[in-house]
């Protein structure tokens, strides 16, 4: 079904076994909906046990796996055009959902509840796009597509705090990751240590990290590699008679303008202030 070129949703079933291209990249959004799932799905080099009810989000221009499905399965494909969002407010807001950049291990696992909910958002759309083509019928897909979106913005938050014991596992993990960094003094060769580095160590996306910290604690990836960092630099501040401009540089900064201007954003003093008020 197509809908002016633009958004295009199909329902699928597949059994025994059905393979994609090696290697692709789409210009569209395209979010997948398995509705019902037997089998395996193997991505890229890996298999992965969807249930019934997972959602997985891609972003224009990023690069898709090969994807093979075995066993039979069932589901929604929705293939949204960036250009068909132009002129709504939507257009801005899809780019702030980070679960479009999330890894293929890091889908959204629905509830039997949040799947029925799902499953008649995508159904009014399918409805829309199939029988009501009319000067009414963008806004109406636009609103349900929003709806949409924030239902699996939702859902994840949820899914984040009902996985708690291997996400607090996670949020222990980077800690140690950045607490190794700091005390090993990798930030001399390194420079200061980035969202994708720690994500990279966790095998995790560094969107789907970010968010997982924010649920967590509060704080997305960048604000938490700061405040480690801020700690880092008073303990030095505190123990050592480093100058700034040295601990700055063993921190991985490359001036110590800007790790002082970041220091006193994060304590309202400056690292010298710091030193004396705490000697």
């Amino acid at each position: 079904m197509s809908h002016n070129g633009l958004t295009h949703m199909r329902k699928d079933s597949c059994f025994d076994a059905i393979q994609f291209p090696a290697y692709d990249v789409l210009s569209f959004y395209k979010i997948t909906f398995i509705i019902d799932n037997k089998g395996r799905v193997r991505y890229g080099q890996h298999y992965y046990d969807f249930d019934e009810g997972s959602m997985m989000f891609l972003a224009p221009n990023q690069l898709v796996g090969s994807t093979e499905y075995s066993g039979s399965a069932e589901w929604f494909v929705l293939l949204v055009h960036p250009d068909y969002l132009l002129g709504t407010p939507l257009a801005k807001k899809i780019k702030q959902y980070a679960y479009f950049s999330y890894a293929v291990n890091e889908a959204l696992h629905l509830s039997d509840k949040e799947r029925k909910t799902i499953l008649s958002v995508f159904q009014i759309i399918k409805e829309e796009l199939d029988n009501r083509i009319d000067e009414f019928s963008q806004d109406v897909v636009i609103a349900q597509l929003d709806l949409l979106l924030n239902y699996a913005n939702r859902f994840y938050k949820r899914q984040f705090l009902t996985r708690k014991v291997p996400h607090t596992d996670l949020l222990q993990q980077t800690e140690a990751i950045l607490d190794e960094y700091f005390n090993q003094q990798k930030g001399l060769e390194q420079g200061l240590p980035s969202v994708q580095y720690v994500s990279d160590q966790l095998n995790i996306s560094a969107g789907y990290l970010s968010d997982l910290l924010r649920v967590l604690i509060g704080q997305n990836a960048t604000q938490y590699i700061h405040y480690k960092l801020i700690e880092s630099a008073k303990e030095k501040l505190s123990s050592t008679n480093l100058s700034i401009s040295e601990i700055a540089y063993i921190l991985g900064f490359e001036h110590s303008q800007s790790f002082s201007k970041l220091f006193k954003a994060k304590t309202q003093k400056t690292p010298l202030e710091f030193r004396h008020a705490f000697n």
